[in-house]
């Protein structure tokens, strides 16, 4: 098997200073790093879950609510971290699975795609 673990799990949210208080406020995760991108006009805020897992929270100009773009409001994607990208590719498309051209995160330039499961829930390979 080509998974090593839960890599993130990135969530869009409608407004972002009030999912921002709630996660951090309320429930008490700590804050790794709060990214504005002005070109998106969008803030990612990294957060800590325990010592092991991470939420990434997106805020986005008017977020479509949940289709079955990874870019709509809510659960955003669930993310898998992969020691070899090209690898899960092929494994993929060999069981009939269409992953998305291959990306560059612009934060920390790893490389990851996307691909959805049988009911079009957004999944994400990440190359460590």
């Amino acid at each position: 098997m080509f998974f090593q673990r839960i890599h993130h799990i990135a969530l869009i949210c409608s407004d972002y200073e009030r999912s921002k208080n709630f996660y951090v406020h309320i429930l008490g995760l700590p804050i790794i790093q709060e990214t504005y991108r002005a070109e998106r006009n969008s803030y990612k805020l990294d957060l800590a879950v325990g010592d092991t897992y991470q939420i990434e929270l997106f805020s986005f100009p008017n977020p479509p609510k949940r289709v079955n773009n990874p870019e709509a409001q809510g659960l955003r994607h669930l993310a898998f971290a992969v020691p070899d990208l090209e690898a899960c590719i092929q494994h993929l498309t060999q069981h009939q699975v269409v992953c998305e051209p291959i990306r560059i995160d612009s934060l920390t330039n790893k490389r990851f795609t996307f691909f959805a499961d049988p009911d079009g829930l957004p999944l994400e390979l990440y190359e460590e």
